[in-house]
């Protein structure tokens, strides 16, 4: 994909417009309350996300977002919760955000789980040939939350791995004015699409991780990355990593009812810290 100057100062002039809406929300903070959050769950239908030894991404992560949906309900009164997805369905990135936009949300957290990644490994088998095969990396653990970003291209990983989602979606070129997630310099286009509420989404996004540590989650951090599913984001959006679906053992826990309290317990004490900070 080459891109012109042309090309991209056309690219920031359509990001701008569509994010005109939300200006004046972001220009008056004293007046900015929490009253809509969208809760995406990632994933779903033909997308599986990451796979675990015991279940995929796609059911975590539906059923804990649904569970914070009724925590929050049930502990912020007056706070109406959206879902992007409430069934195992496909639903196209670009919607996902553009549903909370339409909904003049006030936050929008996505659900994800993590995963190690798989090594190829080369061994000799009975008859002394060699043989190269796949392993699962089952050790790395821990939470991360993700904000949109470009980051440096040493750093896209996690946002290429995420964004490869956009591959399913029969038009994505299209929805996405020519995104192509196996490109990197698709991403210097992707940088353009800062919006206002980058300062609230870290905010949110640190809280979050605090409270995972106060559960005595390993904190892997708050990372910037160019994931398409925040990249239009008229509102403090972010992407949480509730464990590694590849280690055995987190996959248990996020599997548990108990380990899934957990998590959106520290998800709502987040966003309760987070409320409080913006509407006082």
């Amino acid at each position: 994909m080459i891109l012109t100057k042309s090309k991209l100062i056309t690219f920031s002039l359509l990001v701008t417009i569509s994010l005109l809406p939300f200006f004046g929300q972001a220009q008056s903070q004293s007046a900015y309350k929490v009253k809509t959050i969208v809760i995406d769950a990632g994933h779903g239908g033909h997308d599986s996300g990451a796979k675990g030894h015991q279940t995929l991404e796609k059911h975590l992560a539906l059923q804990v977002a649904l569970k914070l949906g009724k925590l929050i309900e049930a502990e912020l009164p007056g706070v109406k919760v959206l879902y992007t997805r409430k069934t195992d369905e496909f639903v196209e990135l670009y919607k996902r955000i553009y549903y909370a936009n339409d909904n003049h949300a006030d936050l929008f957290i996505s659900i994800h789980c993590n995963s190690g990644g798989v090594s190829r490994v080369t061994s000799r088998n009975k008859k002394g040939k060699r043989v190269t095969s796949s392993v699962l990396n089952t050790s790395a653990k821990g939470t991360e939350t993700l904000v949109s970003g470009y980051g440096r291209l040493g750093e896209q990983d996690a946002a290429i791995r995420e964004n490869a989602s956009l591959l399913l979606e029969s038009n994505y070129k299209d929805n996405y004015q020519g995104f192509d997630p196996k490109d990197p310099e698709s991403y210097i286009v992707f940088s353009l699409m800062k919006n206002q509420f980058r300062d609230q989404s870290i905010k949110l996004a640190s809280y979050m991780q605090n409270e995972y540590v106060k559960s005595g989650r390993t904190n892997r951090g708050v990372w910037e990355k160019s994931l398409a599913v925040l990249a239009r984001a008229g509102m403090p959006a972010v992407l949480t990593e509730i464990g590694f679906i590849s280690n055995p053992a987190e996959e248990e826990f996020m599997m548990t009812d108990a380990g899934q309290n957990e998590i959106t317990q520290n998800l709502l004490n987040a966003i309760k810290t987070f409320k409080r900070s913006v509407e006082r």
